[in-house]
């Protein structure tokens, strides 16, 4: 599993930065940091292989010990980190960095442990409708899909590093005409149905109290960076941050 997604893209035109969601074409992660600063210093250069390492075994585990359903989302969350893989891992020639101030970790290892706790801790609620198990599914898959399009819509704008490009251009359309971070939106929504899939304290805690904060805290610091490009305030005026007339 990346870090995020940062998770963030945004639509902006100019340079990017953060998870680069909010219609701001540049996404985020903390890049190019100033002063040369060691490779072992630097979370943005170990931290990503480390827990894309540690989610892979995680989601092994889950293939193996899951059956039927389960069994099937754990595949496509598979499948969705391996569709982000690239972009984990790309750096972009013209990119200038931003200040991380520790978002990338910390969405991390949430986004990891919402994922430990949903595949390692006992289903608290095995007898669920399957209408219920349906829904939560759909949630689930929607959200992917919200994010991937957002991503997608971006392009090479998009990061998961907070950083900016020299050619930046402001994306207004598709998800980045409702919200400036429509990939973090996906980002929440598809492990809210993730969690409802393999609910238990655990990882319904750790979802509510750890990662929706995280992502909001991810925000706020790419949105630092993305305030100062050209177009990007104009963009971001009327326009919430993940839900619609909400934040």
């Amino acid at each position: 599993m990346t870090p995020e997604p940062t998770g963030t893209g945004r639509p902006y035109a100019g340079r990017r930065t953060p998870e680069a969601e909010a219609g701001a074409g540049a996404k985020t992660g903390a890049g190019a940091e100033p002063d040369g600063r060691s490779w072992a210093r630097r979370p943005e250069s170990w931290f990503p292989p480390l827990l894309f390492t540690a989610g892979l075994a995680a989601l092994a585990y889950g293939l193996w010990h899951h059956t039927g359903i389960a069994r099937i989302v754990v595949a496509l969350y598979l499948l969705w980190v391996l569709a982000e893989l690239r972009i984990t891992f790309r750096g972009d020639p013209g990119e200038t960095g931003g200040a991380d101030r520790g978002s990338m970790p910390l969405y991390g290892m949430a986004r990891g442990l919402v994922v430990a706790t949903a595949l390692f801790v006992p289903d608290g609620w095995p007898g669920r409708p399957p209408a219920v198990t349906a829904l939560l599914v759909a949630v689930f898959a929607g959200g992917v899909a919200l994010r991937l399009t957002a991503i997608w819509q971006l392009g090479r704008f998009y990061s998961h590093k907070v950083r900016t490009l020299s050619d930046h251009r402001i994306v207004r359309t598709g998800p980045y005409r409702f919200v400036r971070h429509p990939a973090y939106s996906g980002m929440i929504l598809a492990h809210l149905g993730f969690t409802g899939l393999f609910l238990n304290p655990a990882s319904a805690a750790v979802t509510l109290f750890l990662l929706v904060p995280a992502v909001m805290h991810r925000i706020r610091v790419e949105e630092r960076t993305l305030m100062r490009l050209d177009g990007y305030p104009a963009y971001a005026h009327g326009r919430k941050r993940l839900i619609p007339a909400v934040w």
